[in-house]
């Protein structure tokens, strides 16, 4: 018997099935070991040059950890970016290549389970602002302050960047750990949006700043994808206006200045003490606190540079400044988690309704056994603790 195609073609059939297998981390030789075929016959059926029979695609959907329907279902979005990143000049390393992948990955499980629940991700995307001649500082720094004034943030600290990218922007934003010297990744693709990955073995403060980099590449350069390594040379129009536009939203000139009054009134010396009260109050690392200050003349140039060479600012100090706050710094899959808070709801909705087994939510999620049970924890007792006064209108 043979799948009768009169919804999706045999290439996109063997598109699917690749991506599927690929997903599940499995070879053509163990898929052509699954039906009994050769593994030259795999690679046709990917191909769309031969046509999958039913009880071979029930064979390869279970091996696979996903349902024939998924597959075969035309509502289904089947997402690959990553050739977008191969074309950038110096994306060719396998460190870069795999966190595309999983960005690639990330984003097709979230759009499969909006799928499978019927919902769509409310996108409130702030403005566009492509890059104009002249001297792009200034207008970073114009257009960081007009977001904050878009989402009333007046000169407050921002500290939860993945919640304001995630529930108040609607842009898929994930936290893995991430090889090599990769601070994040950004794509936008017309179907699945604006995604970004960032690296969750950074600590938290250097997250933020990834995370508002890969958004300014978003608000002006929305269309080319984007991958930020440490200690990357701001070579480009493009990279110059995300690194300034990143430092001017999370310390704000105006802010910092006050602060700074504040903190050093009747000093005579800048010391470390003021950089660690600084950097603690707008949730930024000491060294961008200390470079934000010889921008913003309040300390001279050279400073940051000068304790460098002297010792440095020890998280040791820090604690003894702030008191009660740990020697560590908290890395950003410490208080972040594995999975965004709206991709968490979605998880945990499929799951109660039966739709994904825990096992493969860990597959689809690219999580282990611990991880997803984390973000499963307490769903079962959910429904069983609401009641009609609860219940949420049709």
């Amino acid at each position: 018997m043979t799948i009768v195609a009169n919804k999706l073609s045999d290439i996109e059939i063997g598109q699917r099935l690749r991506m599927a297998r690929e997903s599940a981390k499995q070879t053509q030789a163990s898929a052509a070991t699954a039906i009994d075929v050769a593994r030259t016959t795999i690679v046709a059926i990917e191909q769309g040059q031969r046509r999958v029979r039913m009880g071979e695609l029930q064979k390869l959907a279970a091996m696979y950890d996903t349902s024939v329907n998924a597959i075969l279902r035309r509502e289904a979005v089947h997402l690959d970016m990553v050739p977008r990143f191969r074309r950038l000049s110096e994306s060719t390393n396998d460190a870069i290549e795999n966190a595309a992948r999983l960005l690639n990955d990330l984003v097709r499980a979230e759009v499969e389970l909006e799928n499978m629940l019927g919902i769509e991700c409310t996108r409130n995307y702030p403005p566009e602002r492509p890059l104009l001649p002249g001297d792009v500082r200034i207008q970073a720094e114009q257009d960081a302050q007009e977001l904050r004034d878009w989402l009333g943030f007046g000169s407050g600290p921002v500290l939860d960047v993945i919640q304001m990218l995630d529930l108040r922007f609607g842009i898929r934003v994930y936290v893995r750990r991430l090889g090599g010297k990769i601070s994040g990744l950004f794509a936008y693709d017309e179907i699945a949006g604006a995604c970004i990955l960032l690296n969750a073995d950074h600590p938290i403060e250097r997250l933020r700043q990834s995370g508002i980099h890969e958004l300014a590449h978003f608000i002006a350069t929305r269309q080319q994808p984007e991958v930020f390594t440490e200690g990357e040379k701001l070579a480009s129009r493009e990279e110059r206006y995300a690194s300034c536009f990143a430092r001017c939203f999370l310390t704000p000139a105006r802010a910092v200045q006050q602060r700074f009054v504040e903190f050093t009134a009747g000093q005579s010396h800048l010391t470390r003490r003021h950089i660690i009260l600084l950097a603690h109050a707008f949730g930024v690392s000491r060294e961008a606190m200390g470079r934000r200050l010889e921008e913003l003349s309040l300390a001279r140039k050279g400073t940051w540079a000068w304790f460098v060479e002297n010792g440095g600012i020890t998280d040791k100090q820090a604690h003894q400044v702030l008191g009660g706050l740990p020697n560590k710094r908290i890395h950003a899959m410490d208080a972040q988690g594995s999975v965004p808070p709206r991709l968490a709801l979605l998880a945990r909705e499929v799951w109660k309704r039966n739709f994904y087994s825990e096992g493969q939510l860990a597959r689809l999620l690219n999580l282990d056994r611990n991880e997803i049970r984390e973000v499963l924890d307490g769903a079962e007792t959910e429904e069983s603790e609401a009641n009609e006064l609860l219940k949420l209108s049709d």
